[in-house]
């Protein structure tokens, strides 16, 4: 510091939607090829030295000193720890830093203040004080680095900050990583709230730029749209800016736990009372006879279950021969099940359906009992479980398919809503099998399940996971939303290389005769090819459709042509020149 050695390297903040370079944020280096070289490495030395709070305003009128010198417009974001801010506002220090600002030309209004926390804040009252000073100034605030494990929405609550930048570990890879992109969507929700703009950290590969520029993340910064250097740049790396003005959308990852239907805290639940372990036969009576609604009965120590009494088998016994003047006043226990099923809320419907496929069906007569954290809150019937069951299957199946375990139905319409929003121009293709119910009949649903997998793989494979999405429709038709120029010679390929690996799926008798024989849908036995593939393309142009339902409506027919020319591959509609128009002759019925 006394020798003036540390300087500052600029790294570029890029506006996602046009491309333009938004602001610099000034990055403090030491001598460089040194050890000292590195931010970290300074800032632990001067925690060692017991100097970072000088550390810190020092560099910050580094940063100041240096950008002023560059005679730079724009936006300058400088890195202050939120304990070296509330001590600086402590010491009056704040109202030299704003000075200094003017001094080096830098004007308040386009410096922002980013707080770090390196640890956590001591004094909220006070860093609200000095957050509140700077306001009056014109100085914009940023919190860095959230998600990082130290920051927290409490400081964002306090702060409210104009700026949040995304910690980089929840922006690498999104494209991949389903969990990541709920977090980054939850977070803009947050922003909506408190009324903050979003900056994406660590951006690094073309996709994740695409990504997080189709959420709607307004700015971003990262090695690809530019690196820290010491001259300012001028413009956005030219690979960067030429993702931003692609107008193709990013084929966003699903969600793998809507397999999965989740908790069931939305369970219907009877509010059954329970009885102690010391009720008599004739006190469990006396609460069946008052309550007939009840199928059961739980027994519980204190709020722990630990045995459930069905209705009509106690009932049936409290009915015979002096069973009152007998066992009248003795324990209800002796006539429970010490093993009934215990659903807690937390517990997923698929944990579940062993309760179904159980060889012990007490479980479907006397229900479960239901728990939240161990403590008894009601009953559930086997009724109730079967209807969650199937409901969540179904549920699951409209955003997964259990087949294959591509989206189904719903993000398939979300991903055509999205390509029309974005008013690119993109391919709608519709894929089903001929003469598939015959062969299913022929070779069972084992082998029909294993057909329709292979269809999942051969268009999965021949796609481009970056640009083209795959959807099961359901049974064995598929929806492919292509953004790929060379759609056509794909689908070609899928068409092809079904027709090939299909036949092993047939015995040697069908092989060699070219089909089956089988019964129609009338019942009437006749010979059936064997299965091939039909795909029916239709181009959407910009502004051609207003809903996913039309898009999906006009690739169904499509399809519907493909299957009865026998042509393989249909196109429905003209055939205009453009970026997604394939240079090969068109298969087409004449």
């Amino acid at each position: 510091m006394e020798q003036q050695a540390l300087h500052c390297v600029f790294q570029p903040i890029a506006d996602l939607r046009s491309g333009s370079i938004f602001g610099h944020e000034a990055l403090i280096r030491g001598p460089a090829g040194t050890e000292w070289e590195r931010p970290d490495v300074l800032l632990a030395l001067a925690q060692q030295e017991d100097l970072l709070f000088e550390f810190e305003l020092f560099c910050v009128h580094t940063a100041l000193l240096q950008w002023g010198q560059a005679g730079e417009p724009g936006r300058l974001f400088v890195n202050i720890s939120a304990d070296a801010l509330v001590e600086a506002m402590r010491l009056q220090e704040a109202e030299s830093l704003i000075e200094a600002a003017r001094r080096c030309g830098v004007s308040p209004r386009m410096l922002v203040m980013e707080i770090t926390e390196h640890e956590r804040v001591g004094d909220m009252e006070q860093l609200h004080a000095a957050v509140q000073h700077l306001h009056a100034a014109g100085i914009t605030l940023a919190l860095d680095d959230f998600g990082d494990g130290r920051s927290s929405l409490r400081l964002w609550s306090e702060v409210k900050p104009a700026y949040v930048k995304i910690d980089k570990y929840f922006t690498r890879a999104l494209d991949q990583r389903t969990e990541c992109l709920q977090v980054v969507n939850a977070l803009k929700g947050i922003a909506e709230v408190f009324g903050s703009v979003l900056i994406a950290e660590g951006i690094e590969t073309t996709d994740d730029l695409r990504v997080l520029r189709d959420l709607g993340i307004a700015y971003g910064q990262g090695y690809l749209l530019g690196r820290p250097a010491r001259e300012v740049a001028q413009a956005v790396v030219e690979a960067a800016l030429n993702v931003m003005h692609d107008r193709r959308v990013s084929v966003l990852p699903q969600l793998q736990q809507t397999a999965r239907p989740g908790v069931l805290r939305h369970l219907p639940v009877i509010q059954a009372p329970a009885v102690g372990m010391g009720c008599t036969n004739n006190e469990l009576a006396e609460v069946f006879k008052a309550r007939p609604e009840l199928h059961a009965l739980a027994i519980v120590d204190g709020e722990r279950p630990v045995g459930l009494i069905n209705r009509q088998q106690f009932m049936n016994h409290y009915a015979t021969l002096y069973f009152r003047e007998v066992h009248g006043r003795k324990p209800c226990l002796a006539y429970a099940n010490h093993s009934p099923r215990v659903v807690e809320l937390d517990y997923d419907v698929d944990e579940l359906v062993g309760i179904l496929t159980s060889q012990d069906q007490r479980y479907l007569n006397d229900g479960f009992i239901v728990t939240d954290n161990g403590r008894y809150v009601g009953l559930g019937t086997g009724d109730q479980l079967v209807r969650s069951v199937t409901e969540a299957r179904i549920e699951a199946a409209r955003h997964a398919n259990p087949l294959t375990f591509l989206p189904g139905n719903i993000p398939i319409s979300m991903h055509i809503d999205r390509l029309l929003a974005s008013g690119s121009e993109f391919v709608a293709c519709y894929a089903d099998l001929n003469h598939f119910k015959p062969f299913n009949d022929q070779y069972g649903y084992w082998r029909g399940d294993e057909m329709i997998r292979l269809v999942a793989r051969l268009c999965v494979s021949h796609c481009d996971a970056r640009r083209d999405f795959v959807g099961h429709v359901g049974g064995d038709d598929f929806m492919i939303l292509f953004q790929s120029n060379n759609w056509q010679q794909r689908c070609e390929a899928i068409i092809a290389e079904f027709a090939r690996e299909a036949m092993a799926l047939f015995d040697e008798v069908a092989r060699q005769a070219g089909g089956i024989e089988a019964e129609d849908r009338h019942g009437v036995k006749r010979f059936f090819p064997c299965t091939t593939l039909s795909i029916g393309a239709v181009r959407v142009l910009r502004g051609q459709y207003e809903s996913a339902e039309q898009v999906a409506n006009e690739a169904a027919l499509a399809k519907h042509d493909a299957k009865q020319s026998h042509s393989g591959l249909h196109v429905r509609g003209p055939q205009l020149p453009g970026p997604l128009m394939a240079q090969a002759p068109l298969q087409r019925a004449a």
